[in-house]
């Protein structure tokens, strides 16, 4: 049975580790061609070697990228046509949670600055170049092939909601790329170009447990979570699938929350809470 992505390409950035690690094996598994970018090349070698264990059939290309230099996504974008023929999906998903970032009296302006220059240009170079791609897309009726493609960008819930961990430039970060998502979304629906964000709560990956790095952070954001726990990352992986897919075809321009229940939550239920992830997950 065809996998949900066949015979298109996507681009993932930021996939040498957390939701990009998870996704590109993810995507890979339903049969896309798919570019590893991240500015830490060896670890988007390590995930390319994994996914040819996990599938011998799939087609990687690894691109050391940082999504921060205007020059570095469009080569990313070029060079993956030229290998591909095509993009159909580009999940913006490298950003940074810097550790000195905290209220709008203690933040450097250098972190904020450096945070932005991720954050919200990574996505405007890897929205702007992609969508130059996938206008060129040539259609292919008996694959399923045409014009336009899928743009999936990495937002937050502290992009619709206050962070009860100071990190200010993070979340006015996140903040311009859901406002970013809904102006591409709407200039370029007519084009067959679908542009959603993907809003993660609180995931158990490296980027936010370097952040929460005292038993005092982290159960100050569990407590807010009515499941009790922290995300998993191929949680997102599998929403992020659902975005790049048909099976969102008729979504654009959607804060897609995957968080927990925390932005639906006044208070957290009483009860013992759910500590682990399901069994599925936790050997995935």
């Amino acid at each position: 049975m065809p996998g949900r992505l066949q015979h298109r390409v996507a681009i993932i950035t930021g996939a040498g580790s957390g939701i990009g690690l998870e996704s590109a094996i993810l995507f890979a598994s339903e049969g896309a061609s798919v570019v590893l970018a991240d500015i830490n090349l060896p670890a988007a070698e390590r995930v390319s070697k994994l996914i040819a264990e996990l599938h011998p059939n799939a087609q990687t290309l690894v691109k050391k990228s940082d999504v921060g230099k205007e020059s570095d996504v469009k080569a990313l974008v070029d060079d993956t046509v030229a290998k591909f023929g095509r993009l159909d999906v580009m999940f913006n998903n490298a950003g940074i949670m810097h550790p000195e970032d905290s209220t709008a009296l203690d933040t450097e302006e250098s972190i904020w600055d450096l945070t932005m220059q991720i954050n919200v240009k990574g996505v405007w170079f890897g929205s702007k170049y992609a969508i130059l791609a996938m206008r060129k897309n040539p259609t292919d009726v008996a694959k399923g092939l045409r014009v336009g493609g899928s743009i999936i960008n990495t937002a937050s819930f502290v992009a619709v909601m206050g962070a009860a961990t100071p990190q200010l430039a993070y979340t006015a970060s996140k903040g311009a790329v859901l406002a970013m998502t809904r102006e591409l979304a709407m200039v370029h629906a007519r084009e067959g170009i679908r542009v959603n964000s993907l809003c993660p709560g609180p995931l158990r990956t490296p980027l936010l447990m370097d952040f929460l790095n005292t038993e005092e952070k982290r159960q100050r954001r569990l407590v807010h979570l009515p499941m009790g726990r922290f995300g998993e990352a191929v949680e997102l992986a599998r929403s992020a699938l659902f975005l790049a897919s048909d099976d969102s075809s008729y979504m654009t321009g959607t804060d897609f929350l995957v968080d927990g229940g925390l932005s639906s939550c006044y208070v957290t239920p009483e009860g013992e809470p759910v500590l682990q992830p399901p069994a599925s997950l936790q050997t995935a």
